[in-house]
């Protein structure tokens, strides 16, 4: 006998591999050229050139036995303590490098620390729309996702929803800003009343509850907007970050967990994250590229490509009669689909080989996201393919 439900989640992957899966066989068919895939937040944008340097550099002048043989479980001691000094820079706060534990990217950033504080029967409260795959991660730690909608129109938290759906099995809430897939992001004062909330919920329910923030697209932001830093409002908070996207580095898989220092038995919720990360096998993240990220701190991909991206089509598709939700950040537009039926009207697309994201596996139906981390130039070749399918429903 194997797991039937691991068996099932590898017969059926996530909405967005199908589709890039899919896009990859069409491609093969009928040229990449013909082919408009939407699907998959892979960066277009190559990473800055520091990375590369940095690489290099490593690569010739470094000891080959070093830099490829094992770092501590948790991380190396220099890349932890630089980022530490980084972060306290940025944020103007106190963070401890022997919090700070070094992952293979956000998805096992947050797969560890779930596994280090859910319980059987524990829930944890997602905000949707939210990343399919947080329902996989939550339910293989043994709690179940408690989905909570944002307001329409805006995607921004809905505080009455989110109190009424705290109860005494809630073990944390994970938050994602900028968002994906719709690029919200939530305002520091939010930030500061959700905190609030959660504070008053503990001492109502005598529980205790993480806040969870998802972190792979805290540097790419539009016009200067500025994304709070969560543990400045909440004690109980875990950071979830990933250099995927920032550095454009998806397939390299490198991000942290940071437990905030202020939090009660820091400690202990630390050594709760080790141990899951033993227990899944998600220890020593890959050491290269622990010593890359280290030198890169600062550096970011350019960012005003997707800014081009985002306004070009933002404009084009509103002439064409799309509802757009313009984003702050990261690289998604979320748009209302023609129909109630998202899938239906993405299956509608693919005639004209535009293969988009249906929102359902979101938790906000009626829905399409358009990763537009794509060339430029696609957009353009695109456009006619959008103004074709809008037509099929006038």
């Amino acid at each position: 006998m194997i797991s039937e439900k691991m068996m099932q989640l590898g017969k059926k992957r996530s909405v967005i591999r199908e589709i890039f899966e899919y896009s990859k066989k069409r491609k093969a068919e009928i040229g990449a050229e013909n082919v408009f895939d939407f699907s998959i937040g892979n960066p277009s944008v190559a990473a800055p050139e520091t990375v590369k340097n940095v690489m290099i550099d490593l690569l010739a002048n470094t000891d080959p036995v070093a830099l490829h043989g094992y770092t501590s479980a948790q991380g190396d001691a220099g890349v932890r303590a630089a980022i530490a000094k980084d972060i306290a820079e940025e944020f103007d706060v106190t963070v401890d490098p022997n919090l700070i534990y070094m992952t293979c990217g956000a998805a096992a950033s947050l797969t560890v620390s779930l596994h280090a504080i859910c319980l059987p029967g524990d829930e944890v409260i997602a905000l949707a729309p939210f990343f399919p795959e947080y329902r996989v991660f939550v339910e293989k730690a043994g709690a179940s996702l408690r989905v909570v909608p944002t307001l329409d129109g805006s995607f921004q938290m809905d505080f009455d929803a989110i109190a009424a759906a705290i109860n005494e099995k809630t073990k944390a809430i994970i938050i994602n800003s900028p968002n994906n897939p719709t690029g919200v992001i939530f305002p520091e004062a939010d930030i500061a009343k959700l905190g609030e909330l959660l504070r008053a919920k503990e001492a109502e329910l005598g529980t205790e509850i993480y806040l969870i923030t998802d972190e792979p697209y805290r540097k790419l932001v539009y016009g200067g907007l500025h994304v709070a830093y969560v543990p400045k409002h909440y004690a109980r908070t875990l950071v979830c970050y990933s250099y995927s996207k920032a550095l454009s580095l998806p397939g390299e898989r490198i991000g942290y967990i940071l437990v905030s220092p202020d939090m009660p038995a820091a400690g202990d919720v630390y050594a709760a994250i080790c141990g899951a990360g033993r227990a899944l096998g998600f220890v020593c993240a890959p050491s290269l590229l622990q010593y890359t990220v280290a030198k890169c701190l600062r550096d970011t991909a350019d960012v005003s490509v997707y800014a081009a991206n985002r306004a070009l089509l933002c404009d084009s598709l509103r002439k064409m009669g799309y509802q757009v939700t313009e984003p702050d950040g990261a690289f998604y537009l979320f748009v209302k689909a023609a129909e109630a039926d998202a899938y239906a009207f993405c299956d509608r697309a693919k005639q004209f080989e535009l293969l988009l994201v249906p929102s359902d596996d979101f938790g906000c139906p009626g829905y399409v996201r358009i990763a537009y981390c794509v060339e430029t130039e696609t957009i353009r070749r695109a456009l006619p393919a959008f103004e074709k399918l809008m037509e099929t429903y006038r």
